[in-house]
């Protein structure tokens, strides 16, 4: 846009800027009033279309912003150099527009993560595919933020006067401060690299079932530095990414989320194993909990005093194998002790009466229970 058709008004600096805010309302009224339409146009070409149809609705303010900002940008180039403060603000909209832009991009990202994500739902049964499709979803999107903004912040800095002068100066003055500032963010870069690996290789992923330092917990959120595990007491440990990628741990659902649960039991000898064991397998079928997989019954030790006996069941996540090897527990030592309260684990004395050499030899049975009964 050019004001050389307007040589008398451009030399009073007041109706100079009168001129200028002028057009640039009606070039903001414009520019909305295309983005309206636009945004109309494409919700209803890409109306089957999720991501598009999202990306209408999560960018709308910010692509409403840039359209705006370089209407103004257009305006402002066209206005006479010698119009007083017009550098300074045509910087601010230069800057601003730039922000927008990134901010824009930011949107765009965020539309397409959540319409990835919404697409895969995870609140199901068999939820391996959807989990690996949502960390890596949120562990790239978080990634492609952060160079968003660092590319946005770049152009902002590029649009200094001197910024590349400034720039060669401090690569050229580098030495000793930029060896420190490189050991310094090591564990930044350390953290993004390991994100990345988290996001491809897949170690962990949202809601994986970890033993972390000896605390069972799920994934609770991936961020760009850290992993939050929640321990099943509530609370949150706090994990760096790095760690997953330099130390062992356990990972419970990685290829699946069914597990095994083992119960032990200590018994005496005389315990009818095959009676112990037919109410074992109607425990595990009468039981929700059971996944109908594993239901076995073993004697896989045995000591001077008692023989161990092992439950081994199947269920089909975590949390439910412990309430299901809670509950077979309970019901095993209440059956036992109900049926055959002589077969739970007991101590054998004999005791002699020193006082009274001629009465009878008087035997006595001490019993008591195992530490390790359950």
């Amino acid at each position: 846009m050019d004001f050389s058709f307007l040589p008398e008004a451009v030399r009073d600096p007041l109706r100079a800027w009168m001129f200028i805010l002028g057009f640039g309302l009606a070039a903001t009224l414009l520019a909305v009033m295309l983005h309206r339409v636009g945004i109309a146009l494409l919700r209803r070409i890409a109306r089957r279309r999720p991501f598009t149809t999202h990306a209408t609705t999560v960018a709308f303010g910010a692509s409403r912003m840039c359209l705006v900002l370089f209407a103004w940008r257009v305006v402002l180039s066209g206005a006479p150099s010698g119009v007083p403060y017009l550098t300074p603000i045509s910087y601010g909209v230069t800057v601003s527009l730039i922000l927008a832009l990134t901010w824009l991009a930011i949107r765009c990202i965020q539309s397409i993560s959540e319409t990835i994500i919404a697409q895969n739902p995870f609140d199901v049964s068999d939820n391996l595919k959807a989990r690996r499709i949502l960390t890596q979803t949120r562990v790239l999107a978080r990634s492609a933020y952060f160079i968003a903004g660092l590319l946005g912040f770049a152009f902002v800095l590029l649009t200094l006067p001197g910024a590349r002068q400034f720039g060669a100066s401090l690569l050229a003055s580098a030495g000793v401060a930029g060896l420190v500032a490189g050991i310094a963010a090591r564990p930044v870069l350390g953290n993004f690299i390991a994100g990345l690996q988290i996001a491809f290789s897949q170690p962990i992923r949202i809601d994986d079932v970890l033993i972390v330092n000896g605390e069972w917990g799920r994934v609770e959120e991936i961020t760009g530095t850290f992993v939050v595990v929640r321990i099943w007491d509530e609370r949150r440990m706090i994990v760096p990414l790095q760690w997953f990628i330099e130390n062992p741990f356990e990972n419970w659902t990685h290829q699946s989320s069914t597990i095994l649960g083992t119960v032990f039991l200590w018994l005496d000898f005389g315990v009818p194993v095959d009676a112990v064991r037919a109410e074992f397998e109607r425990l595990c079928k009468a039981c929700e909990l059971w996944d109908k997989r594993v239901c076995v019954l073993h004697v896989t030790d045995a000591t001077d005093r008692a023989m161990q006996v092992r439950l081994l069941v199947s269920a089909r996540d975590s949390g439910t194998a412990f309430d299901l090897r809670c509950h077979i527990r309970e019901r095993m030592i209440a059956f036992i002790a109900a049926r055959y309260p002589d077969s739970l684990p007991r101590l054998r004395a004999e005791l002699d009466r020193p006082d009274d050499t001629a009465a009878p030899r008087e035997r006595v049975r001490v019993m008591e229970t195992a530490d390790g009964l359950a």
